[in-house]
């Protein structure tokens, strides 16, 4: 499922304004198929349409049978050839296959369990939407699937009827010190769809002139990752070399269970702060969740370099290869 996107709220927005809405979710592809599994299209009565299950080379079709299936109050399950011609003309190098699933929202997906979902993605709360294609059963699952949360990957269960569509909140990194590697990093973790935040009281290095357009706190450490909160979809990143701004926030990381902790220093450093963790109570198992030093070890040599080995091993981490 693409970062950063509503089409559940949309849905239930539109639903909620008195229009006839259908909710359209890739379910299945072979081969280059121009979306992945889980990318979604919401669609109006009207003919009014938000997002995207093909790129442009079969949301006409899907228009059509979700207009359609909004007057009959049924789900329909769609299956569509994308052509190599088709395909050429939205940017892929040959075509492929895939299933959409229309949901007409209230007669199908029925309008509390939407704004459910909507109510947890808003609590950033990860959540899987299962529906089984041949009983039309649906339901809200908070607690399950973990192994497609941690990957977002959307799909059919083994039993091919079983369809789980996943629902993660954004990633998010929270920096601290607003140093050069920090001015690589942030972009970088941006296109890699991470919503940053920099923490930093020193002024001299946290300015909107350093990072344009972030969000920047000068907040003491503590103070601040209290404001930004942090969960499971939060990765921690220290690089201030500074004890009394570093420790605050990875105390406070390590309390809350964030998906990835990284520490800027040497091995004598970190030595240093593994005893400092001791003695603040924390247990071996929590402190060897902290990398440090922080980032893949690709031999980086300069604040760019070592931006690209911290998002390496951000990454490796929450996909389970590290």
């Amino acid at each position: 499922m693409d970062r950063f996107d509503n089409r559940p709220e949309t849905a239930l927005r539109w639903y909620s304004d008195g229009k006839p809405t259908a909710l359209a979710t890739v379910v299945e592809t072979w081969g280059s198929a121009p979306r992945r599994v889980g990318a979604q299209l919401v669609i109006g009565g009207d003919g009014r349409i938000e997002g995207s299950v093909s790129g442009g080379c079969v949301e006409g079709a899907v228009v059509v049978e979700a207009l359609e299936a909004i007057d009959e109050g049924e789900a329909r399950l769609l299956e569509f050839g994308v052509s190599d011609d088709d395909a050429f003309a939205v940017g892929l190098a040959c075509g492929g296959t895939i299933r959409v699933l229309v949901e007409p929202v209230g007669k199908v997906l029925h309008e509390p369990m939407l704004r459910e979902l909507v109510d947890r993605r808003a609590r950033r709360e990860p959540v899987a939407y299962e529906v089984n294609i041949e009983t039309g059963h649906r339901a809200l699952r908070r607690n399950a699937y973990p192994d497609r949360l941690r990957m977002d990957r959307s799909g059919f269960e083994e039993d091919g009827q079983t369809f789980v569509a996943v629902h993660n909140p954004p990633l998010r990194l929270i920096v601290v010190g607003a140093v050069h590697i920090a001015q690589a990093l942030v972009p970088m973790a941006r296109i890699a769809g991470y919503d940053p935040a920099i923490i930093d009281p020193r002024d001299a290095f946290a300015s909107s002139a350093r990072f344009p357009g972030e969000t920047i706190l000068t907040d003491w450490p503590d103070e601040a990752v209290a404001k930004l909160g942090m969960d499971a979809r939060t990765a921690v990143v220290l690089l201030t070399h500074d004890p009394k701004l570093d420790d605050p926030a990875l105390e406070s990381a390590l309390k809350a269970g964030v998906f990835y902790i990284g520490a800027l220093g040497s091995k004598r450093t970190h030595a240093k702060r593994v005893a400092r963790m001791k003695e603040a109570g924390f247990t071996d198992a929590q402190i060897a969740r902290i990398h440090g030093p922080v980032g893949l070890d690709i031999g980086a040599a300069d604040p760019s370099e070592i931006a690209v080995a911290i998002l390496a091993q951000m990454t490796a981490v929450l996909r389970g290869k590290a």
